[in-house]
């Protein structure tokens, strides 16, 4: 799913400690299918890949404090900035994407639920750091 000239207006970019390790959990956690990642030449880092997940591509890499570690893990600031929000088909969906990814090692931040905006919703924390939010409308109302 390279975008090549036409990315989409936004796309997640993730810094993370552990980058071949990220891939891995992404995989397992969100059948992400990794297109493409290049090592830094220090071989144990990754200094950039594309992973396909949920009908979109998100960017990812391993920090790097000597370019000046303006761009730092949710592990080393102690805490993620934001939640990436998953909108998915059905609420059956989310009870399941919370499962998946708890079996992979991701925490439980909320169990899914039905929220007052008339959708199913539910968090969780990767390993990583991140905060990923699953949200699918309920059966006649809109999210």
């Amino acid at each position: 799913m390279a975008f090549g000239p036409n990315p989409p207006p936004i796309q997640a970019h993730l810094c993370v400690k552990g980058g071949l390790e990220a891939i891995a959990f992404y995989e397992k956690a969100f059948a992400a299918k990794c297109s493409f990642h290049a090592m830094a030449d220090d071989g144990q880092r990754v200094m950039h890949a594309n992973i396909e997940m949920f009908g979109s591509e998100v960017m990812l890499h391993d920090e790097f404090p000597e370019f000046g570690g303006h761009v730092l893990s949710p592990q080393t600031r102690g805490g993620a900035g934001m939640t990436i929000n998953i909108n998915l088909p059905a609420p059956t969906d989310v009870d399941a994407a919370v499962a998946r990814a708890a079996t992979a090692g991701a925490a439980i931040v909320m169990a899914p639920q039905d929220v007052f905006w008339g959708a199913r919703y539910g968090t969780i924390r990767d390993p990583f750091g991140h905060i990923w939010s699953f949200n699918a409308a309920l059966t006649g109302r809109s999210a």
